[in-house]
């Protein structure tokens, strides 16, 4: 087996770079999508379903996991992978962006975030140290560092504060992970500063790391400054390190991302966006509520070979959704999954193959 943590590059066309990264769970092929499982599951998606489509990576959620059912079961169960029937890797969050997203709940000091439960409203304390401790116990191939993640808008000072504050806790996450199996990836923030995005870059890069991620984006600012942004910094990460955008978002900013050199990427929009009947197809995105399609027997995709558009016309997805018939969800999100692995399964052939301009603004122009 191929040494854990082991970054390779196998091409690279400008900027856009392909590689693999080695896990406990097997290799990574980049550039990659990742899915998000929230608390241990795709919604509405099993497992084999998952790698039918072409998935290599599941994301779980260290703030809802430890929430419900708690790590302690989870490791009693054999761990994440055990516990959800998925073999291959399962990277965890550190906590951090769902903290930020519950800012009315929270109080944050040097020592960690106190926050109220979503649920039932009782006091529960993360720090860096504990953070690091969940996701061990989840037993992830990759772990997030404990970090801040600032508000948009927000002014420099914040800014810089919050920025200082991830660095510090950034130590103690490293300090504290001791789980040979796992890579800790570092976060960089600094909101839409690009001073401040280098600042961050060059402080995280000081604590050696396997990984590395670009955090704070996609919490409300404006999408051509999130592009033109990580246009910038993207490609001065390390060249012999993964370089994850965090959070990021539909095929063109995938697409725009790669182009930036950035090799990783996690977001619900393809599950979420599909449970509400929006779908990207290689001929653009499409909303199977309209009118339009109450009698089209095509399917959503003449390009498609997922098990829906090979199966299904998009008049009776529209009858599925229109009635509220959950095998309309599930077919809507098989579809936009594999739409998503695919989009970044075709960008490494076009890197490999030198022909990734041409792919690129194919996409660029099939969803501008």
């Amino acid at each position: 087996m191929e040494e854990i943590g082991k970054f390779q590059l196998q091409g690279t066309d400008g900027y856009a770079r392909a590689a693999t990264l080695q896990t406990a769970h097997g290799p990574i092929q980049t550039p990659v999508f990742m899915a998000v499982g929230t608390r241990a599951t795709v919604k509405t998606m099993t497992p084999e379903e998952l790698t039918d489509n072409g998935c290599q990576v599941v994301l779980g959620n260290t703030y809802h996991l430890h929430l419900r059912p708690g790590e302690d079961i989870v490791k009693k169960m054999g761990g994440l992978h055990k516990f959800m029937n998925w073999s291959g890797p399962i990277l965890t969050d550190s906590g951090g962006f769902q903290v930020f997203s519950l800012s009315k709940l929270r109080k944050i000091s040097e020592e960690g975030v106190e926050f109220q439960s979503h649920i039932d409203g009782a006091k529960l304390f993360i720090s860096p140290e504990k953070s690091m401790e969940i996701q061990m116990d989840l037993g992830a191939d990759i772990i997030m560092a404990f970090d801040e993640c600032p508000p948009y808008p927000c002014d420099e000072k914040r800014l810089v504060e919050s920025m200082d504050l991830t660095i510090r806790w950034l130590k103690r996450s490293k300090e504290r992970m001791d789980r040979k199996e796992s890579l800790l990836f570092g976060i960089v923030q600094g909101g839409l500063s690009y001073d401040l995005r280098m600042q961050s870059l060059e402080k995280t890069l000081d604590v050696d790391l396997p990984g590395y991620a670009l955090g704070g984006f996609s919490v409300g600012e404006p999408i051509h400054m999130m592009h033109e942004l990580v246009k910038k910094v993207g490609h001065q990460m390390p060249d012999q390190k993964p370089r994850y955008l965090m959070g990021v978002g539909t095929p063109l900013d995938l697409v725009l991302a790669v182009d930036a050199g950035i090799d990783m990427f996690d977001c619900v929009m393809p599950t979420r966006v599909a449970r509400n009947g929006t779908l990207y197809t290689s001929q653009g995105k499409l909303s199977i509520k309209r009118a339009q399609y109450k009698d089209d027997p095509a399917p959503l995709d003449p390009e498609c070979g997922c098990y829906t558009c090979q199966n299904y016309s998009k008049a009776y997805l529209r009858h599925l959704f229109m009635t509220g018939e959950f095998l309309g969800s599930r077919l809507n999100t098989i579809h936009n999954l594999h739409y998503y692995f695919h989009l970044m399964a075709g960008a490494r052939e076009a890197i490999l193959e030198g022909c990734w301009s041409q792919y690129r603004d194919k996409i660029i122009q099939t969803f501008t």
